[in-house]
């Protein structure tokens, strides 16, 4: 989360107890709560779970308002239960209206899909900056919240899947790559030419010129251009970048401490890399190969950090055409 969101979470929840401490605490002549006092709250709220998100992922603050909620619902049930009267208590009376709101985007947002914006240029040309799409969270199996352990299995990860999971170095973000190598694969990346336990994976099609504008620190907008190529990546044919003039990987980039380095070795000329995947984790690459941040520079991605399987482009309002792309 930025600094201007942290900021403004925090001007919420000030400017809700503010609105707290001021209003009437007593119910108005129609039976309801002043404006006030409902505005105070739902500030409150708000600005708690951003400045919560600061600390723990998304997931957590929302499972932790489902409980907090949830015990302030089940008390004003009992009080109703137990008298004809409307629960006076302004607290339990109006945050056990926010229960089944929050329960139902738990569920569905643990569950069944939760959505993700694309934030960089690593995944062209499939997927550009601007995409909104949507990430089956229950393709890999029923996964334990928090712990995301499986619970119950549905279907394997597989080559070739774009998937979205929690950042290694920082779990709070997620990422987006492709699923290059599973459990005990060899992936071997040098000249430009991604190998597979011995087998390099072959272009299917002549190289194509793709342009498109990449923001660049202190450069501000520069136009760039990669060969675009047809892979067959299992039984997946995916549309991938090159780019002859960058190195394919730059080893000043490369974190010497991430779990079983040991298992990646580097050319010394920038020309490659080669990683053995280990038990229970993925080697990840953006489709834009030679411009992505990926396994090459920061390791595997353990099976507890996955979040789901991309599936869908539900919105971009940069381009409406690309609302409804099935992801590939």
């Amino acid at each position: 989360m930025s600094k201007t969101m942290i900021i403004g979470a925090a001007v919420l929840l000030v400017l809700g107890i503010l609105l707290f401490l001021k209003s009437t605490k007593k119910r108005e002549e129609n039976g309801e709560w002043s404006g006030s006092l409902q505005w105070g709250y739902l500030l409150m709220l708000v600005g708690a779970f951003g400045l919560l998100s600061v600390l723990m992922s998304f997931t957590a603050v929302l499972l932790l308002f489902v409980l907090f909620t949830g015990i302030a619902w089940f008390i004003h049930r009992q009080k109703r239960k137990n008298s004809a009267q409307p629960d006076d208590n302004h607290f339990t009376d109006y945050m056990s209206g926010f229960f089944p709101i929050i329960l139902v985007v738990f569920i569905l947002r643990t569950f069944v899909a939760e959505p993700f914006q694309i934030p960089s240029s690593s995944m062209r040309p499939g997927l550009i900056p601007g995409d909104f799409i949507l990430v089956n969270k229950f393709a890999y199996g029923i996964r334990l919240p928090i712990l995301n352990n499986v619970l119950i299995p549905v279907h394997k990860v597989e080559r070739g899947d774009v998937m979205v999971f929690n950042y290694p170095r920082d779990t709070r973000v997620n990422y987006i790559k492709r699923v290059i190598g599973l459990p005990g694969d060899v992936i071997t990346y040098k000249d430009r030419t991604l190998t597979i336990n011995g087998k390099v994976v072959n272009d299917i099609d002549e190289q194509k010129i793709y342009s498109y504008q990449e923001q660049v620190p202190n450069l501000g907008k520069i136009m760039i251009q990669a060969q675009q190529q047809t892979e067959q990546l299992g039984n997946k044919a995916i549309e991938v970048l090159k780019m002859p003039q960058q190195p394919a990987v730059i080893l000043e980039g490369v974190h010497s401490d991430f779990p079983n380095r040991e298992m990646c070795s580097y050319y010394p000329d920038s020309s490659g890399f080669s990683c053995t995947v280990p038990t229970g984790q993925y080697f990840m690459m953006g489709d834009n190969r030679d411009n992505s941040e990926d396994s090459r520079y920061w390791g595997f991605v353990d099976d507890k950090l996955v979040v789901g399987k991309a599936f869908l482009i539900w919105l971009n309002l940069g381009d409406m055409k690309r609302i409804g792309t099935k992801i590939q």
